[in-house]
Formats: C-alpha cells, structure tokens, sequence
C-alpha cells in the first residue's frame, strides 16, 4: 500500500530533528515529554516561596541567595506583626512580572528543539500547495544558548524586584507605626508640660492680682503654652493620619504597643548590588545575542508539501555582512564591559550609604542619650529653681524657662529615638532583611 507523500515526509524531518538536537548545544534539563513520569501516589509539594526553583534545573545562586535571606526583625515583636501583616494584604505588580519572567524562561528553555510551522502556496498554474516546514539551527554562534540565559537573568532580576518590593513595602508600614507611636509619646508629654503650664499662668495671674507681677510675664507664660499646644495637637493629628494610612495599605486596625531598637550584626550584600549583578548577566546575554545576529549561522531546513519533499542546509544572518560589521561587533562587546562597571558603580554606591547609614545610627544613639541626660537634668534643675522660688529667691519666669527646656530636650530624645529605629529599618530594607525570603 502506498504511503501519502506527507506521511513518507516525515522520516527525512524525523533524522533531521536529531541531527540538530545532538549538534546544538543543549540545556541542563530534558523537555518534559522525554522525563519518566512520577510515580503513582508520589507526593506533591508546593512551594511557598516566589523565589523557588525546580530541582531539574541549574540552580540560580541569586535566588538561593534571595530565599536564605532572614528578617532581623524579632519574631514576637510588634514591628514584625506589623511587617508580616502589610506582606499578606500586598498584591503587588512585582509578584506578576515575576510569574510572566518565570513563564518566559520556561518557553525560551525548549528554544533548542525544531520548529515546525505550515506553508501554504499558489502556484503560477493556480494550484494550492500545502506542506510542513521544519527547521533546525544547527550552528548559531551561542545565540540559543544566550537566549535561554537572557530569560534566567530576567527572572533574577525580576525576582530581585519583587525582594525590593516587598520589603520597602514592610519598612512603609513600619514607618507609618513609628510615626504613630512617636506622636503619641510626643502628644503625652505635651498633655503633661500643658497642665504644668496652666499651673505656672495661674500663678502668675494670681501675682498680677497682686501686683507682684505684670501683664507682660502672663504674655511669655501664655506663648509657651499657644506653642506647646501647637506641638501637642500636630503630634495628635500624625497619630491618626498614621493609623488611618497603615490601615488603608493593610485592612487592618493596629494598637500602638512599644517598640525596641533593630540590630543589625554584620552585613551582606545589599538588594541594589544583587540586582544590579542580574542585569549585568541579562546585559551580557542580550550582547551574546545580538553578536550572534551578526554572524552566520547554519540551520537546516525541511519541507514536507503535496507537490514534493524537500531538505536544505542554509547559511543566513539576521543583517547581512557589510564594512560596518566589525565595528558594530566591537560596540556589542564593549556593552559586557558595560555591564561589569555598573555592577562595581552599585557596590560603590551601596557601601557608602550602609557606612552612612550605620553612622547615623550611632550619631542618633547618642544624641538620644544625650537628650535623655539634659532633660533629666533639666528636671532637677527645675525642681531647685521651684523650691527657691517658694523661697522667694527665683521668679516665676526663670522656673518657667527651666521647665519649658526640660521639655523640649524630652522631645529631642523622642524625635532621636524613633529616627534612630528608622535609620536601621533603612539599612535592613537596603539589605532585604525586613522578611524571610522563603516568605515571600
């Protein structure tokens, strides 16, 4: 019995296919057609981390990295409830453009198989010709391989991305709790200094009535408290601008509950730098890429038709040799040298702002002692100038304008304290160290 002619096609094609697949160079893993099946009853798990990787293939040492990345945050902390909660309620477009990378890599990982595509002709006698083509790179300078790295790196670096994304997303909401919680100790401590305030202009009403004073001492007194009260209605307000804010970004409602310091012992290596390290890989690929296109290549090609069968080996490239050529090579490689100095720029870039960062940290550590020891300071001398006032040896204004610097070197230790927390946050956030990688 006769074979149809496009039946009979398919055995030139079919040794075609293996010529290229074993001449091309390969990747790591089998297409999933030519895998053994898993075993019937063989357990499934599923990853929890964005940053997995599938055990078939080379692993990625920027996403090992990213996934062993710990949070420095306590786990029983506040500030680690409030980061834990702003990660669950994100829906982030980061997450998506990972998904889209990962799905691309997985398609350019089979870009060394055949392709095979359908022709369709008219023949000058008006006859249809239909048929098979199938085409197989068999030499390409590199290019399908760089192509497949191409699409690895994009996921590095979208996968870096994301990192960045979700812990700027725990260092906002953590910021906003900091801001809330140091306008209500702000808001507290000017409840406080108000009602003394109102003591001292009560007083100083009480002297006016008796002509120990006068009007322009009850005026210094009462600008004090016109300014305090100023402070203590602002803190109030950016307490509840906070809140209302973080419960916007997270759906949830939180109760201010103290706060202790970050430490941050030792360093590694800062997100920026990480990344700036995958586009540096995903620079080199596109490089590889666009050399090979201006190269020839071999491939060979396969046509199965109803007017006859066909095969050829062609020798092409994407934009034709010219004088030009050379030169346009040497632009291409010289993007590798590129990439190589963008990566020491961001390490550059990066060390200065932790060396910033970290001394910022220690200038605000003493700065919060410092202010801590002059309002406690400030509180025993108000308390002797109080006493010599009973005495009759102070005025009131003096014992009024001991009180008042007392207060606001108190207010100095709170706006250190919290700015001394924020500065680690930010040199956690600069090292992705706001979440657990596998958390993400």
């Amino acid at each position: 019995m006769a074979m149809h002619p496009l039946t009979k096609g398919w055995l030139p094609l079919l040794g075609l296919s293996l010529l290229g697949g074993c001449m091309q160079s390969l990747p790591m893993d089998a297409p999933a057609f030519l895998k053994p099946k898993p075993a019937q009853g063989a357990e499934v798990t599923k990853a929890a981390s964005a940053f997995s990787q599938p055990d078939t293939k080379a692993q990625s040492d920027i996403l090992e990295t990213l996934v062993a990345r710990r949070s420095v945050l306590p786990d029983d902390s506040r500030l680690a409830y409030v980061s834990e909660v702003a990660l669950t309620s994100s829906n982030r477009a980061a997450e998506a453009e990972l998904k889209t990378a990962k799905l691309r890599a997985e398609a350019e990982d089979k870009n060394w198989l055949p392709t095979l595509g359908p022709t369709v002709s008219l023949t000058s006698l008006g006859d249809v010709v239909a048929g098979l083509v199938l085409d197989q790179v068999i030499f390409d300078h590199g290019r399908k391989k760089a192509e497949r790295d191409y699409a690895a790196a994009d996921v590095e670096v979208a996968a870096v991305s994301l990192s960045q994304d979700m812990n700027d997303r725990a260092f906002t909401a953590m910021a906003l709790y900091i801001k809330a919680l140091r306008g209500r100790e702000k808001a507290s401590l000017g409840d406080s200094a108000l009602k003394q305030m109102n003591h001292f202009a009560d007083i100083v009403e009480g002297r006016i009535t008796g002509g120990v004073s006068n009007k322009g001492d009850l005026r210094m007194v009462q600008t004090k408290i016109s300014t305090l009260r100023t402070m203590r209605d602002t803190a109030s307000e950016s307490v509840e601008t906070a809140l209302s804010e973080l419960t916007a970004m997270t759906g949830t409602r939180f109760d201010l509950e103290p706060v202790s310091p970050v430490q941050i012992n030792g360093s590694v290596e800062t997100l920026e730098v990480i990344k700036a390290g995958a586009e540096a890989k995903r620079a080199v690929a596109q490089a590889t890429v666009a050399r090979a296109g201006q190269l020839p290549g071999v491939s060979a090609t396969g046509t199965v038709a109803t007017g006859g069968n066909s095969a050829s080996l062609d020798l092409s490239t994407d934009t034709g040799l010219g004088f030009g050529t050379g030169k346009r090579i040497e632009a291409i490689e010289s993007t590798k040298e590129t990439a190589k100095r963008q990566v020491a720029e961001a390490r550059e870039d990066a060390a200065r702002s932790e060396s910033r960062l970290r001394r910022e940290i220690d200038s605000l550590a003493r700065q919060e002692a410092e202010a801590k020891t002059l309002a406690r300071d400030g509180r025993e001398t108000y308390k002797l100038f109080q006493a010599q006032f009973r005495a009759g040896q102070r005025s009131v204004l003096e014992v009024v304008d001991v009180y008042d610097q007392s207060t606001y070197r108190a207010l100095d230790g709170i706006d250190a304290k919290y700015d001394k927390i924020l500065a680690q946050l930010k040199l956690a956030r600069d090292m992705g160290l706001l979440a657990d990688g596998d958390a993400i």
